[in-house]
């Protein structure tokens, strides 16, 4: 059973490795991209280009979304407006579709309420939207974000305010493989 991971960093240097490693001792095969797949638009961009890669996955698992909510540019906005992240996730989310009934979407994690480009507040917006798309196509959610909710400094580094720690990215290794072993078992 072909499984792929896309995501941005949470997935690259946190739980997406870890994820590998179980499931290819279970047999399956994992792709996921070198590449961080950061925000929405870059994401339709990898799935244009990464198309031989995915093309034939029995499932797949994404997140997306620190990038589009961050404020990194002078102007305060974040860098997707949460109507450009509706339209785009929408579009990524039926572009996986269309290659596999079995996607799995899951939410952003939380960052330190030190973080001066990412806020939880603007997180859990965006999230809920993402929430609402995904259900309505029937796509089925890993709620990474109430995961680490409640023990943000624990999960999350305080090095850089916004990735997972080795305990928060085995943690959510954990609960990634379970979701997809799931998923598969009803296949």
């Amino acid at each position: 059973m072909k499984v792929v991971l896309f995501g941005d960093s949470i997935r690259l240097i946190g739980y997406g490795p870890l994820v590998s490693d179980i499931l290819k001792d279970k047999g399956y095969d994992v792709y996921q991209p070198e590449d961080n797949c950061r925000f929405c638009k870059y994401t339709l961009r990898l799935i244009f280009e990464l198309d031989q890669y995915i093309r034939d996955a029995d499932i797949i698992h994404f997140n997306v979304g620190l990038w589009d909510v961050c404020t990194i540019n002078k102007d305060g906005k974040a860098f997707s407006s949460i109507e450009e992240y509706k339209e785009n996730l929408r579009r990524i989310a039926e572009l996986f579709l269309d290659i596999t009934p079995h996607v799995i979407f899951a939410t952003t994690t939380p960052v330190r309420k030190e973080n001066p480009y990412n806020m939880n507040e603007v997180i859990d917006k965006y999230n809920e939207v993402a929430v609402e798309i995904m259900k309505e196509l029937g796509i089925k959610i890993n709620d990474l974000n109430s995961l680490f909710k409640n023990d943000i400094e624990k999960y999350i580094r305080a090095d850089d305010l916004i990735h997972l720690t080795e305990e928060g990215a085995e943690l959510a290794a954990k609960q990634v493989a379970d979701i997809i072993e799931e998923e598969a078992n009803s296949i």
